[in-house]
Order: C-alpha cells, then structure tokens, then sequence
C-alpha cells in the first residue's frame, strides 16, 4: 500500500514557508505522494451540503486562505526530486477542460510523470454555478471535460464535438511526460462509479469505512463487468482523516482493512493549524504506522 499526505494548502499554515517546509519533510520520510484540495471561493452564504461530516456544514469560513491546488503543487514540484503530486480533488467544473489540460500538462512536463488527477464534479452549487456550468448537469459537463483533457494530451489536432463544447484544431504543448496523466474519479454515487469505469483509470473515495468501502467496490465490480471492463485495471486509492492523537493501533487496523479490499493507495489528512503539529503528526505516522504495515 502506498501512502500519501495532504499538504497545507488552506487556513493559517498556507504559506510559502509552511508548503516548502511541509512538502521536503514529508518527501525525506518516505512518503510517496502529496496532495492538495480545490476550492476556488468559499461563499459567505453556503445552502449546499457538505458530504464529509454529520452535520453538513463547510468546515472552513470565506475569510480562510484556500491556496490554488495547481499552482501551490507546481511549487511543491520545485523543491521535490520523486515523490508523486496528486490532487484530492480537482473540481473539474471550476476550470474549462482546455485551459485545466494545459495547467496538468505544464506540471507534468516539469516534474516528469510525478502528476495525479484526482478528478470530481463538486458538490457547492454556489461555487460550480459561479463559472457558469448548471449543477444539474455538471456530471455530463464533466464527463465531456474528462475527454477533452485526454484528447489535450494525446492529439496533434485537438477537435471535440460535444453538448458543451465544440472545437476544431487545436494544438496543446506541451505533452505530459508519460503520454498521459492518471485519472482517480471520485465520488461515490452509481453515476459516480459508471464514470470510473468509463472514463477513469482508478476510484478516489473520501473518507470511506471500510464497510462503506465494501459495498462501493462490489458496486464498481458490477460496473466493471456490465461494461466489460477488468476491475484489476483500476487504481483503489482512499483520502482517510488522521488525528493527530488517535492511537497507532486503531489507524493501522483500519488501514489494514482498507488494504485487504483492495486500495493501493491511501492519502492521511490530519489538521493543518500549524505546520509544525502538520508535520509531527505524519512523523509518528511513519515511524509507528507505515513500518507494521
């Protein structure tokens, strides 16, 4: 299983200081990727409910600093030799495909094969309805952004002919390093799940139990066979909160459990108040977790 960790790109520790401290320290420990969030705008006044907690209210106010996930990744990638660049998730509607291909293959073209697209339609209507793409059909909308960005990064002449967008040869350099970049869709509705079997190369769950997690992969497996896909050729990764005192034993056997599903790819987030606290929490991590893995 390989670990990866959220880097402090939001609230008092979202400095230059704090990112380049956190993003050297945690490529020295061994870990194998680091990943940052995506919100453009936090609205003063949010009707939408948040997914990832009980009450359904956004955890951070508009006065937080949210630092832009691909251009804080592309200072990260200065100051990094190996270690794997993700985002958990890049909200596909708040960018046009065209412009957000670019961006990913600018990165990728620095920091050669290090990036990963982790990739959702958005849950704030306040924030996706602002760059003008209608909520309802944000799926839709997203799944013509999916096959424009490929298109980006493989063809000489770009042409696309959609419901959103139409355009007729474009050419777009550079060309991520690899050919391509991995695209981890997450979500976990059965919309969300048919777009990881046919525009995806791997499920990015949130926060999932690991009985929650079950019941989505027999749902993806499903999915899988429908569309004649092998399940096998899908990456399982899984964004898992880390408290900073929560005892080793109980993060290591619900990593245990989530590894014996299948995940091969786990992203900690733990607080990001402090940078020093950020960074003692993924040190214990690492010394008293990841070895007994």
């Amino acid at each position: 299983m390989e670990i990866g960790c959220h880097l402090p790109v939001y609230g008092a520790a979202a400095t230059r200081e704090g990112l380049l401290l956190a993003a050297r320290r945690l490529e020295a420990l061994g870990y194998d990727s680091l990943w940052v969030s995506d919100h453009v705008v936090i609205p003063w006044q949010i009707r939408s409910r948040y997914p990832y907690n009980a009450t359904g209210d956004f955890p951070l106010s508009p006065s937080t600093d949210f630092l832009e996930p691909l251009t804080a990744l592309t200072l990260v990638a200065g100051v990094t030799a190996c270690v794997r660049l993700g985002t958990t998730v890049l909200v596909l509607p708040h960018r046009h495909p065209v412009l957000a291909a670019k961006m990913l293959a600018t990165l990728d073209h620095l920091a050669p094969g290090r990036v990963i697209l982790g990739a959702g339609v958005g849950w704030m209507r306040e924030e996706i309805e602002l760059f003008g793409v209608p909520y309802a059909r944000r799926g839709s909308w997203s799944d013509e952004a999916i096959k424009i960005m490929r298109a980006c990064w493989r063809d000489e002449r770009v042409s696309f002919k959609g419901e959103f967008f139409t355009f007729e040869g474009l050419g777009c350099r550079p060309r991520p390093a690899n050919g391509t970049i991995p695209i981890w869709i997450g979500g976990h509705t059965g919309r969300a799940l048919a777009r990881v079997v046919a525009l995806g190369d791997g499920w990015h769950a949130a926060f999932p139990t690991p009985e929650a997690l079950g019941h989505g992969l027999a749902q993806l497996r499903d999915t899988c066979r429908k569309a004649g896909r092998d399940p096998a050729s899908l990456t399982i990764s899984a964004r898992v909160g880390l408290a900073a005192k929560r005892p080793s034993d109980d993060v290591l056997a619900e990593l245990r459990a989530l590894r014996d599903l299948g995940v091969a790819h786990v992203i900690l987030e733990t607080r990001m108040r402090d940078v020093a606290e950020m960074t003692a929490t993924y040190e214990r991590f690492a010394t008293e977790v990841r070895v007994r893995l």
